[in-house]
């Protein structure tokens, strides 16, 4: 089934896609070319170009004829990009869509001040669309991302985590960005209060369920599919809504066994098994899955305000499949 609606989307996309991918290198225009190879190696790696994507269709759903859709829609692609090689660097991570993350290949200061130009780039060209209000949202987005990956950093190897803590620190640092792409489309084209809250409202949703089928894949998928090693929230002491939910309803020694290999960062293979069959046996897969599910019917439920047609299907469509995809 994912393959299948993968294939869809993309035979409806393919065009949009082709054009943010001009765009992106169209405007990155660093000055040194050594800005430009690491800001090339995080952007240019297999990305999905979600963010971006959200924000040209939506546009389009609101009815929205400017020339510089894609151009705009680059800026949430370039903020993405910007979180990413610092977080990387602040997780400690190692690889990041199957290949070294940038701070391993060149070193941490150079990847955290290209991080600082590609942020530098999106507020950029959020002034070129003329807009305080994009201007703001994108400002707020920076603010919101930045508390989240302080609040997450904070509480980095906490086994005492909160589902509402999890949920704000996703919220920061997902959802806004996918609520910004989506709202920022419909202040471009000038539509009604109720339809932009609606966008933004789709985005948060739809941003809370894409983190949360992340997190789930953490524990579901396999090194090759991923990317990156599983297990890697439990390397950078992440709890997630998965272990969260289980730890809550396990029984005191099952409790013990979790926490004792979430705790040890050098865990084996078969430790790591058995965590996952601890975590589905005390239902911390299925809730989390029976949440992410929640969150796509209330971004779908979001969009009612717009008439039927095929930008808003396309929407559908892009919260199924975030909730199905594989990696």
């Amino acid at each position: 089934m994912s393959s299948d609606l993968k294939h869809s989307i993309l035979q409806r996309v393919n065009e949009d896609l082709a054009e943010i991918e001009f765009e992106l290198a169209g405007n990155l225009r660093p000055h040194l070319e050594l800005v430009s190879e690491i800001a090339r190696h995080i952007m240019f790696s297999g990305g999905k170009r979600l963010r971006p994507l959200l924000m040209v269709i939506s546009a389009r759903l609101c009815g929205y004829e400017g020339a510089n859709t894609c151009k705009f829609s680059t800026i949430f692609e370039f903020l993405h990009a910007a979180t990413l090689l610092h977080d990387d660097v602040v997780d400690g991570s190692r690889f990041r869509r199957g290949k070294p993350v940038a701070h391993v290949v060149w070193d941490s200061a150079t990847a955290i001040l290209v991080g600082d130009f590609l942020l530098a780039r999106s507020l950029t060209l959020a002034a070129e669309t003329g807009s305080p209000r994009i201007i703001r949202v994108i400002a707020e987005i920076t603010e919101n991302m930045s508390q989240g990956e302080i609040h997450q950093l904070a509480r980095k190897g906490a086994v005492d985590v909160t589902e509402a803590e999890y949920l704000e620190v996703i919220r920061r640092k997902t959802a806004v960005l996918f609520a910004g792409a989506c709202r920022s489309s419909a202040i471009l084209a000038n539509v009604s209060l109720e339809k932009e809250e609606a966008l933004h409202n789709y985005g948060v949703n739809l941003g809370f369920a894409f983190q949360m089928a992340d997190d789930l894949l953490d524990y579901t998928a396999d090194s090759a599919a991923l990317g990156k090693h599983v297990g890697a929230d439990m390397r950078e002491g992440k709890l997630t809504l998965p272990v969260i939910h289980a730890l809550q309803t396990a029984g005191a020694e099952d409790r013990r066994r979790m926490l004792s290999i979430f705790q040890d960062k050098e865990f084996s293979r078969e430790k790591f098994h058995g965590l996952v069959d601890l975590l589905a046996n005390h239902g911390g897969i299925d809730y989390t899955r029976d949440q992410a599910v929640e969150f796509i019917r209330k971004a779908k439920q979001s969009l009612k305000v717009f008439e039927s047609g095929p930008e808003k299907e396309l929407l559908f469509d892009i919260a199924d499949y975030a909730l199905v995809r594989k990696i």
